[in-house]
């Protein structure tokens, strides 16, 4: 950006669950800035109003500005929508910049509607690739990269996945990673695993246990891939029980296949989705965490807890490079072999990655600023 004012009007969207963690840190600094103000416009991509209201409670997110109330649909019908009621918002508050996170569905509408109408946007969290264009969100990230005038980055190899792709490195800033200024800031916070598993009537557990989540299709939608999967998961919690927040997709989808009663040849405690705080309790002091979720993975490394991926790529290779992730798909031997290591003591300890420190919000922001020229016109 090539102007210099007093101040500059940042339109910051929010969409789903994963980015609602990302954007709490962001608003604090941008609430703590000199010369930027912000607003929030939250599409209602998540379209579950209690869970979107405890969340917001909890990480102390301002209530949106805007809320787009979207709703559920195919990734074609929310795209869309999201489009269509985002584009007057535009013209109404007409912002220097909007800023997106992550690469749900939100990020990439949001985006692509502000670079027609003329508008910078920023996007927090680039560069991370699977290689696997078989997730939505993948096509999310690659495109919302290519939109974007200014990009932060959560890992320092981030930045030659989008030199590759033709993005100068000159926009691109490595900044660290917000998902975990969430996580530090929270962390005294966190409601206590007995708590939680006692609302399953399972407080006994705490003292060893594992957390489980899943909700992918390629875990899900297949009835035979999510029953070798729930074999397997009822085999390993036979000696480490397993807490289960249970995603409505992924409760449908087992009921539907008649899977219901496998699981209760296991020991789960099985759970409604949870709110942040008591899912960073869960994960706090689990033995080892199963999952197929993206941000699971970097907070299972900040917090040093061995972490089993059921998928076959990851977009976040620094988790297993240097934290305690290991990928290992849906193959059973697989998945039983790395559970019995962490079993024997000899899971990934990992390290904390760079500047995934708790004061990425802070960097991004200061970028922001002088990006905008309000800096040097302060």
């Amino acid at each position: 950006m090539t102007r210099t004012s007093a101040s500059a009007h940042i339109l910051c969207v929010v969409g789903a669950r994963p980015n609602f963690m990302k954007i709490a840190p962001i608003m604090r600094a941008l609430a703590a800035a000199h010369g930027l103000t912000a607003s929030l416009v939250h599409t209602g991509q998540h379209y579950d109003a209690a869970m979107k209201h405890a969340f917001f409670e909890q990480l102390h997110i301002p209530e949106p500005d805007v809320d787009l109330e979207v709703g559920s649909g195919s990734h074609a019908e929310q795209t869309a929508q999201i489009m269509l009621r985002f584009e007057p918002v535009l013209d109404e508050r007409r912002p220097d910049a909007v800023l997106v996170v992550g690469d749900v569905n939100s990020t990439v509408a949001c985006a692509l509607v502000a670079v027609k109408k003329g508008i910078p946007v920023i996007h927090v969290e680039s560069g991370l690739r699977s290689g696997d264009r078989s997730m939505p969100e993948e096509i999310n990230r690659i495109l919302t990269d290519q939109l974007s005038n200014l990009l932060f980055t959560t890992e320092a190899a981030a930045a030659d996945n989008l030199a590759r792709e033709g993005i100068s490195y000159d926009k691109v800033h490595f900044a660290g990673n917000v998902m975990i200024d969430t996580l530090f800031y929270n962390l005294a916070g966190a409601k206590p695993a007995a708590a939680t598993l006692g609302s399953a009537g399972q407080a006994g557990w705490a003292a060893h246990y594992g957390l489980l989540t899943l909700h992918r299709p390629a875990n899900v939608d297949d009835p035979a891939t999510l029953k070798r999967l729930l074999e397997t998961l009822v085999e390993i919690s036979r000696e480490t029980p397993l807490a289960f927040p249970v995603h409505p997709r992924t409760r449908a989808r087992i009921e539907a296949a008649g899977l219901a009663g496998l699981l209760e040849t296991g020991r789960f405690a099985l759970l409604p989705p949870q709110g942040y705080l008591e899912m960073l309790g869960l994960m706090r002091y689990a033995a080892l965490v199963l999952t197929d979720s993206g941000g699971i993975q970097e907070e299972t490394t900040a917090l040093g807890v061995p972490c089993v991926t059921l998928r076959d790529s990851t977009e976040r290779p620094i988790t297993v490079s240097e934290g305690t992730n290991t990928v290992v798909g849906s193959d059973r031997e697989a998945i039983l072999a790395t559970v019995a290591a962490i079993r024997a003591g000899e899971g990934k300890a990992g390290r904390q990655p760079a500047l995934w420190d708790g004061r990425a919000a802070e960097r991004i922001v200061a970028t922001i600023a002088e990006w905008c020229g309000v800096a040097r016109a302060a």
